[in-house]
């Protein structure tokens, strides 16, 4: 009589999870549960606890990866017992339903000021308006500053071609370095106005020359800077607040960047204005970024920032928890 293959099992019914559908053991309330859960007969409980397992590191299961798989999470859940057998096109298909991509990484920096909702919030109210609970007045601007350093001009050695039919831009590898700016500026985050002013490193006076370049007669101007060296603390706010006693020092927490404005402003300048990087002199790299100012300025609108207090304390608890704890009390 020929043996049948292992891994063949003829006229038998197996649930992905192990159990044989025609066993008398398997209870009728089991049967009605695996009713309702389609495709693959798996219950919701298995697909929680597979989310689960993937928000935790892989070195949390002693296994030496740095990062999960489809096919490192279907082995991983076969290994472990939780199911008899599953495909990688289930494992995927369940973490997109939350977009879970355990495959994907990117770096980035732990929220680690004790202030750091305070002065967020602080910022975020600035956006909408509102100080100290107040509506700002037509006379009172918030303005977000920073600097852009080290952008060189490059002389290519031989020039760029522009795009042709079927052939783009094309630059050349080699280039001479002639210099490098240090790009300071402020923008008016509810008129799309930019303040700007090159110089050949940045700093303390520097600074200060940018904030005597746009300091206006009005109410209050509100400075939102982060805690770099030109900016940094109570100096700062007392050396400026001497100066111009309607300024407003508001600092950001520390390591958080993406709180201020004028960042998503030098994104766009690089890539609109410095990107490719084909300059002859310094003269030449800053006639483009005040030239870039004004262009700017007849196009674009305020930014439409969308990020609120609440839209904080939801992230700062999320951070606080970990995506494991939703899916280990959903479970």
């Amino acid at each position: 009589m020929m043996k049948l293959p292992a891994a063949w099992t003829p006229d038998v019914k197996w649930l992905a999870c192990g159990v044989n559908v025609s066993s008398s053991s398997v209870c009728a309330d089991w049967k009605n549960a695996l009713a309702r859960v389609a495709p693959g007969f798996f219950p919701p409980e298995i697909v929680v606890q597979v989310k689960a397992l993937v928000c935790e590191l892989p070195k949390t299961h002693a296994l030496p990866l740095s990062r999960w798989s489809t096919a490192d999470v279907a082995g991983e859940v076969r290994r472990s017992g939780l199911v008899a057998t599953i495909s990688e096109s289930t494992v995927w298909r369940w973490l997109n339903q939350d977009a879970i991509r355990p495959w994907q990484h990117r770096c980035w920096i732990f929220p680690r000021d004790p202030h750091f909702a305070t002065k967020a919030s602080r910022i975020l109210d600035l956006y909408e308006r509102v100080w100290e609970e107040k509506l700002l007045k037509d006379d009172e601007f918030v303005l977000s500053a920073d600097e852009k350093t080290s952008i060189q001009a490059r002389a290519r050695i031989c020039p760029t071609q522009p795009t042709q039919p079927g052939s783009p831009m094309k630059v050349e590898h080699e280039y001479k370095r002639c210099g490098a700016w240090a790009y300071l500026a402020a923008l008016d985050v509810h008129r799309a106005k930019v303040f700007g002013r090159c110089e050949p490193s940045s700093g303390i006076a520097p600074f200060d020359r940018l904030v005597a370049q746009v300091m206006m007669q009005a109410r209050r101007v509100f400075w939102i800077v982060d805690n770099g060296s030109s900016h940094r603390g109570t100096r700062c706010v007392a050396r400026l607040r001497e100066q111009y006693k309607t300024l407003i020092v508001v600092h950001g927490p520390v390591h958080a960047s993406w709180l201020n404005q004028i960042e998503i402003y030098f994104s766009i300048l690089q890539r609109k204005a410095l990107t490719p990087n084909d300059f002859p002199s310094l003269k030449a790299v800053e006639e483009q970024l005040l030239g870039f100012q004004l262009y700017y300025e007849t196009i674009a609108r305020p930014f439409e920032w969308k990020f609120n207090r609440r839209d904080l304390e939801v992230l700062l608890n999320k951070i606080k928890k970990g995506p494991v704890a939703h899916y280990r009390s959903a479970a």
